[in-house]
Protein backbone atom coordinates (compact mmCIF):
# COMPACT_ATOMS: atom_id res chain seq x y z
CA UNK A 1 0.00 0.00 0.00
CA UNK A 2 1.13 3.44 -0.65
CA UNK A 3 2.52 6.08 2.03
CA UNK A 4 0.34 8.77 2.98
CA UNK A 5 1.65 11.98 1.73
CA UNK A 6 0.78 15.04 4.19
CA UNK A 7 1.15 17.69 2.36
CA UNK A 8 1.56 21.03 4.46
CA UNK A 9 4.80 22.77 3.23
CA UNK A 10 2.65 25.08 1.10
CA UNK A 11 0.21 25.69 4.11
CA UNK A 12 3.16 26.54 6.44
CA UNK A 13 4.52 28.44 4.36
CA UNK A 14 1.61 30.23 3.33
CA UNK A 15 0.68 30.57 7.48
CA UNK A 16 4.16 32.14 8.07
CA UNK A 17 3.79 35.14 5.63
CA UNK A 18 0.53 35.35 7.10
CA UNK A 19 1.83 36.01 10.60
CA UNK A 20 4.36 38.20 9.45
CA UNK A 21 1.97 40.26 7.89
CA UNK A 22 -0.03 40.23 10.99
CA UNK A 23 2.89 41.37 13.12
CA UNK A 24 3.28 44.52 11.09
CA UNK A 25 -0.53 44.91 11.62
CA UNK A 26 0.15 43.99 15.06
CA UNK A 27 -2.05 41.23 14.97
CA UNK A 28 1.06 39.36 16.79
CA UNK A 29 -1.12 37.18 19.17
CA UNK A 30 -4.06 35.86 17.66
CA UNK A 31 -1.91 35.06 14.59
CA UNK A 32 1.00 33.27 16.70
CA UNK A 33 -1.74 30.94 18.16
CA UNK A 34 -2.98 29.70 14.96
CA UNK A 35 0.67 29.09 13.42
CA UNK A 36 1.27 27.09 16.51
CA UNK A 37 -1.61 25.00 17.06
CA UNK A 38 -1.00 24.23 13.05
CA UNK A 39 2.16 23.78 13.42
CA UNK A 40 1.21 21.42 15.94
CA UNK A 41 -1.31 19.80 14.52
CA UNK A 42 1.20 18.93 11.29
CA UNK A 43 3.36 17.28 13.59
CA UNK A 44 0.35 14.85 14.49
CA UNK A 45 -0.75 14.43 10.90
CA UNK A 46 3.06 13.28 10.14
CA UNK A 47 2.97 10.76 13.06
CA UNK A 48 -0.36 9.50 12.28
CA UNK A 49 0.84 9.27 8.32
CA UNK A 50 3.93 7.35 9.78
CA UNK A 51 1.95 5.20 11.45
CA UNK A 52 -0.57 4.18 9.03
CA UNK A 53 1.56 3.46 6.83
CA UNK A 54 3.50 1.00 9.12
CA UNK A 55 0.60 -0.86 9.40
CA UNK A 56 -0.31 -0.76 6.19
CA UNK A 57 3.00 -2.38 5.80
CA UNK A 58 2.54 -5.15 8.27
CA UNK A 59 -1.36 -6.13 7.30
CA UNK A 60 0.40 -7.00 4.14
CA UNK A 61 3.05 -9.07 5.63
CA UNK A 62 0.62 -10.82 7.54
CA UNK A 63 -1.51 -11.45 4.87
CA UNK A 64 1.51 -12.79 2.80
CA UNK A 65 2.74 -15.20 6.01
CA UNK A 66 -1.45 -16.31 5.79
CA UNK A 67 -1.04 -17.22 2.50
CA UNK A 68 2.56 -18.88 2.45
CA UNK A 69 0.79 -21.32 5.74
CA UNK A 70 -2.37 -21.62 3.49
CA UNK A 71 -0.50 -22.82 0.74
CA UNK A 72 1.77 -25.11 3.16
CA UNK A 73 -1.65 -26.54 4.73
CA UNK A 74 -2.38 -27.90 0.98
CA UNK A 75 0.60 -29.26 0.46
CA UNK A 76 0.11 -31.28 3.37
CA UNK A 77 -3.50 -32.07 2.15
CA UNK A 78 -2.01 -33.33 -1.17
CA UNK A 79 0.43 -35.28 0.65
CA UNK A 80 -1.80 -37.00 3.05
CA UNK A 81 -4.07 -38.14 -0.12
CA UNK A 82 -0.88 -39.16 -1.75
CA UNK A 83 0.04 -41.56 1.55
CA UNK A 84 -3.46 -42.58 1.28
CA UNK A 85 -3.58 -43.72 -2.27
CA UNK A 86 -0.19 -45.60 -1.19
CA UNK A 87 -1.76 -47.36 1.59
CA UNK A 88 -3.23 -49.93 -0.62
CA UNK A 89 0.13 -50.98 -2.04
CA UNK A 90 1.75 -51.16 1.34
CA UNK A 91 3.88 -48.56 0.68
CA UNK A 92 2.34 -45.90 3.52
CA UNK A 93 0.41 -46.49 6.83
CA UNK A 94 -2.69 -44.93 7.90
CA UNK A 95 0.13 -43.19 10.71
CA UNK A 96 1.51 -41.46 7.82
CA UNK A 97 -1.73 -40.11 6.72
CA UNK A 98 -2.44 -39.20 10.14
CA UNK A 99 0.27 -37.28 10.42
CA UNK A 100 0.03 -35.37 7.68
CA UNK A 101 -3.42 -34.34 8.85
CA UNK A 102 -2.66 -33.51 12.16
CA UNK A 103 0.32 -30.93 10.85
CA UNK A 104 -2.74 -29.62 8.63
CA UNK A 105 -3.95 -28.54 11.86
CA UNK A 106 -0.95 -26.63 13.08
CA UNK A 107 -0.40 -24.73 10.04
CA UNK A 108 -4.21 -23.97 10.30
CA UNK A 109 -4.07 -22.78 13.76
CA UNK A 110 -0.98 -20.39 12.41
CA UNK A 111 -2.58 -19.36 8.45
CA UNK A 112 -5.31 -18.14 10.74
CA UNK A 113 -3.56 -15.97 13.61
CA UNK A 114 -1.16 -14.44 10.95
CA UNK A 115 -5.16 -13.58 8.98
CA UNK A 116 -6.00 -11.74 12.46
CA UNK A 117 -2.76 -10.20 13.05
CA UNK A 118 -3.53 -8.29 9.74
CA UNK A 119 -6.79 -7.34 10.71
CA UNK A 120 -5.47 -5.95 13.72
CA UNK A 121 -2.75 -3.84 11.54
CA UNK A 122 -5.77 -2.79 9.07
CA UNK A 123 -7.76 -1.61 11.21
CA UNK A 124 -5.20 0.63 12.98
CA UNK A 125 -4.33 1.66 9.68
CA UNK A 126 -8.16 2.97 8.85
CA UNK A 127 -8.10 4.73 12.23
CA UNK A 128 -4.88 6.68 11.65
CA UNK A 129 -5.45 7.28 8.07
CA UNK A 130 -8.80 8.93 9.37
CA UNK A 131 -6.76 11.09 11.86
CA UNK A 132 -4.20 12.17 9.10
CA UNK A 133 -7.56 13.09 7.31
CA UNK A 134 -8.78 15.17 10.40
CA UNK A 135 -5.78 16.77 11.10
CA UNK A 136 -5.25 17.74 7.22
CA UNK A 137 -8.65 19.02 6.97
CA UNK A 138 -7.62 21.03 10.17
CA UNK A 139 -4.74 21.88 8.68
CA UNK A 140 -6.72 24.03 5.71
CA UNK A 141 -9.46 25.17 7.85
CA UNK A 142 -6.50 26.74 9.59
CA UNK A 143 -4.84 28.39 6.92
CA UNK A 144 -8.20 29.67 5.81
CA UNK A 145 -8.97 31.47 8.86
CA UNK A 146 -5.63 33.47 8.77
CA UNK A 147 -6.38 34.32 5.52
CA UNK A 148 -9.18 35.69 6.01
CA UNK A 149 -8.93 36.47 10.00
CA UNK A 150 -11.56 34.72 11.16
CA UNK A 151 -11.36 33.30 14.56
CA UNK A 152 -14.43 31.16 14.14
CA UNK A 153 -12.61 28.79 11.93
CA UNK A 154 -9.71 28.44 13.86
CA UNK A 155 -11.70 27.31 16.32
CA UNK A 156 -13.35 25.13 13.93
CA UNK A 157 -10.11 23.80 13.13
CA UNK A 158 -9.07 23.12 16.58
CA UNK A 159 -12.39 20.65 16.69
CA UNK A 160 -11.27 19.22 14.15
CA UNK A 161 -7.80 18.37 15.08
CA UNK A 162 -9.60 17.25 18.66
CA UNK A 163 -11.58 14.78 16.37
CA UNK A 164 -8.54 14.20 14.53
CA UNK A 165 -6.61 13.19 17.83
CA UNK A 166 -9.40 10.87 19.08
CA UNK A 167 -8.88 8.88 15.68
CA UNK A 168 -4.97 8.89 16.64
CA UNK A 169 -5.60 7.38 20.32
CA UNK A 170 -8.40 4.63 18.68
CA UNK A 171 -5.17 3.48 16.23
CA UNK A 172 -2.93 3.43 18.38
CA UNK A 173 -5.06 1.16 21.17
CA UNK A 174 -6.53 -1.04 18.71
Amino acid sequence: MEEIEVPTEHLHETIEEKVEEAIKENEKGWSMYVAISTALIAVLAAISALLAGHHSDEAVMEQIKASDQWNYYQAKGIKAELKNLEIGSGKATTADVTKYKSDQADIQKDAKEHEDEAEVHTQKHIKLSEAVTMFQIAIAISAISILTRRKLLWYGSLALAVAGSGFFIAGLLI
